[in-house]
């Protein structure tokens, strides 16, 4: 059998499992039906954690919850350091492999992810007791990392259900995990618990996570790591460029906020860490949204180089759109937004998310780029963009945070991630597989600057101004014929049996 992605994989009995929906007509309307769910899954999570942060924070206190998010930071960061990209991964070999292959393939990747995670928790424990940490931190850092591997363990597994496009159920998972963490730390605090029974959270979390996907996967997914196995390399050598790709983005996006905590003053670090936050959690809605049409992408990029070409268009107009889009929604609403989070001595830092949150419409265009290349296989091409981006961002931070202080940050971000997009985007254009013509990002401009026209009116609350704005801007893109007919079509459809 052959154990390299490189190479074609021979016909096999395909285990019992659900209809190839990948291959069908009605693929593009799941993705994009799939893409709407995720994100809103992603939002309604977010919303969730709003319920339980403040209770948190009051009941520990500044330092103890200073102390509480220290630990969760290091095991986050260990999450996605040692994820290296293998979920992205394994969601291509999915797609692209069938039967008794797909099944060997997605073990071993079970088996690679798991020993990943729990090298990192004991790597993270080290570093605790190298750091000098208390007894409680070091124990918290042992306990979230355990309930880190389960929901590593729960991640791989849920490739099945994306590769299938059954994406509302992915997303009742990641609802029902954000469930049982804010109900616990409610009760954590309605039971004044100490600081190290909050760790534990996670561990509930995760089995619950991990029981419900191992329950709707069970049929054609296998549950059993593969620990041993020497087809195992070559899927780790063949990805290493991707896993450093990763690991470089990780770095990159939070290089600025590390510099300007050395060269710039606390409260302009303040500002851009306030505006950082938001757009913090909004660089996730892309890779969700567009993430979703992935499994297309990876067969077609292996049986059909027409449906490549054609789905990586669509994929890169829709995500002009929506990345516009959103970057209105944040320019037009930063003052409420800064306001609700911190108040009239945050309002400085208003300005600079609205400049930060152009750097949107770049990372929806460097995922709708960067997709595409993965179902390629261009590994090197994504390890010389973001490294391209990380080196552009660390010298635009040091060149105009002396000149402009948060707002000069904010300009080197969303410079930096324009380098990311266009990077990806030449990248994706010289394979000659894909066109963009100019047309439509000029319209799509167009239809921008006529949605920020509300920023003219004074005294318009923020609310009102983001809804005017957005009603101008889906009106401008109607009567320049570039709304996009899939939205509409994405809805009406139904999913085939």
């Amino acid at each position: 059998m052959p154990s390299s992605g490189y190479q074609e994989h021979p016909a096999e009995a395909e285990a019992p499992g659900p209809a190839d929906l990948v291959a069908s007509a009605g693929a593009g309307p799941a993705a994009l039906r799939g893409g709407a769910l995720r994100s809103g899954a992603y939002a309604a999570t977010v919303l969730l954690s709003l319920v339980s942060a403040p209770l948190l924070i009051r009941h520990l206190g500044i330092a103890a919850f200073g102390r509480y998010t220290t630990v969760t930071a290091l095991v986050t960061i260990i999450s996605g350091l040692t994820d290296a990209g293998l979920l992205n991964i394994a969601l291509r070999e999915w797609a692209t492999r069938s039967g008794e292959d797909r099944r060997r393939t997605m073990r071993s990747l079970l088996g690679i992810r798991l020993e990943l995670s729990s090298a990192g928790v004991a790597l993270g424990v080290a570093f605790a007791l190298a750091a000098g940490y208390s007894r409680t931190l070091v124990l918290g850092t042992l306990i979230a990392g355990a309930g880190m591997v389960l929901q590593a363990t729960a991640n791989v597994l849920t490739t099945a259900l994306q590769g299938e496009l059954r994406f509302g159920w992915a997303s009742v998972i990641d609802i029902a995990r954000q469930v049982v963490v804010v109900g616990l730390i409610v009760a954590l605090v309605v039971a004044g618990a100490g600081l190290l029974p909050f760790f534990a959270v996670s561990i509930p979390a995760g089995l619950v996570t991990l029981a419900l996907t191992a329950a709707l996967v069970r049929r054609w997914m296998p549950l059993v790591p593969r620990l041993r196995g020497s087809d195992r390399w070559p899927l780790v050598r063949d990805t290493l460029p991707y896993a450093a790709a990763i690991a470089v983005n990780t770095v990159y996006f939070r290089v600025t906020i590390v510099v300007m905590s050395l060269i710039a003053t606390a409260r302009q670090t303040g500002y851009f860490a306030t505006s950082f936050r938001v757009t913090e959690v909004l660089v996730g809605i892309p890779a969700l949204a567009i993430g979703a049409a992935f499994p297309i992408l990876s067969r077609a990029a292996r049986e059909d180089s027409e449906r490549f070409s054609y789905a990586t268009e669509r994929i890169l107009d829709l995500a002009l759109i929506a990345g516009t889009a959103l970057v209105l929604v944040v320019v037009l609403s930063a003052p409420f937004v800064i306001d609700v989070l911190a108040g009239a001595r945050g309002a400085p830092a208003a300005p600079v998310l609205q400049i930060q949150g152009v750097a949107l419409i770049a990372t929806f265009l460097a995922s709708a780029a960067g997709f595409p290349l993965l179902s390629l296989r261009r590994h090197g091409a994504l390890l010389v963009a973001n490294g391209g981006a990380l080196l552009a961002n660390v010298v635009l931070t040091l060149i105009l945070v002396p000149v402009d202080q948060a707002r000069g940050a904010a300009i080197a971000a969303v410079v930096a991630e324009s380098c990311l997009a266009v990077g990806q985007l030449v990248l994706l254009l010289r394979l000659r597989r894909v066109r963009m013509p100019l047309s439509g990002p000029v319209a799509v401009a167009l239809a921008g600057l006529a949605g920020a026209s509300p920023l003219l009116v004074s005294g318009l609350h923020p609310v009102l101004r983001t809804l005017a704005g957005l009603a101008i801007y889906v009106v401008v893109l109607m009567l320049l014929g570039r709304l996009p007919p899939e939205l509409s079509h994405a809805f009406q459809s139904r999913r085939p049996r």
